[in-house]
């Protein structure tokens, strides 16, 4: 964890202690994706089991738009990218206001920590140290990194095949459609593309190495 300034972007991630999982099933990544894009807000979050119970009804992930608007208009930070595996995640996020990105982290791990401890009767640390951060230089670094994160998912077996399904990730948010609206900013990267399908090829093909050879 270094000093952060606001306006810029940071690649931040983290893994379980010993590597061991931090997502057992599917409602733990569902109560992990709620809190990163509810957290950016400086606004606490009430009763975030009924709201998470909500969010993922029927399938139909989505957040209240008072709670979306809320969140918006007092942003700590920007996500910009997300991949949730077994046993670690990898975001991209903006600062927007002054330690703001320590700020979400802290509220983000410790809320999830909590949670998982209670649900699976587990106690003591989930995460290797606090997280990692990375300060992206400049833009080819900030489209690698998003490629590089979202070829994660290729390591699991189940969805090497079809990548842009894998709803526990931005990729199909950036292929397909946005389904989190303002909570998750895309137009700094697709800007760069012409559409989705052109990123979708960026990232399956291997083209983000050739960004990470031209750095060096």
């Amino acid at each position: 964890m270094s000093k952060t300034a606001i306006e810029e972007y940071y690649h931040v991630f983290n893994r379980g202690m010993q590597k061991q999982p931090i997502f057992i099933d599917d409602y733990d990544r569902l109560r992990f994706l709620f809190l990163i894009l509810t957290f950016q807000g400086q606004n606490p979050i009430k009763k975030v089991k009924e709201l998470v119970k909500k969010f993922g009804q029927h399938s139909m992930l989505t957040i209240d738009p008072d709670i979306v608007s809320e969140i918006v208009n007092n942003r700590m930070v920007e996500l910009i990218v997300f991949t949730c595996m077994d046993n670690h995640f990898h975001m991209t996020i903006r600062e927007k206001m002054e330690g703001g990105t320590a700020k979400y982290m802290q509220r983000v791990l410790n809320a999830y920590t909590k949670y998982f401890n209670i649900r699976h009767e587990k106690s003591g640390h989930l995460f290797q140290n606090s997280y990692r951060s990375v300060h992206v230089q400049n833009d080819d670094q900030l489209l690698y990194l998003s490629a590089y994160s979202h070829k994660n998912i290729i390591e699991l077996t189940d969805w090497k095949d079809h990548m842009v399904d894998y709803p526990w990730s931005s990729f199909q948010d950036y292929a397909v459609c946005n389904r989190w609206g303002l909570l998750l900013v895309t137009d700094v990267i697709l800007d760069k593309f012409s559409n989705g399908l052109e990123y979708k090829k960026f990232v399956e093909t291997g083209m983000a190495k050739t960004i990470q050879k031209k750095k060096k």
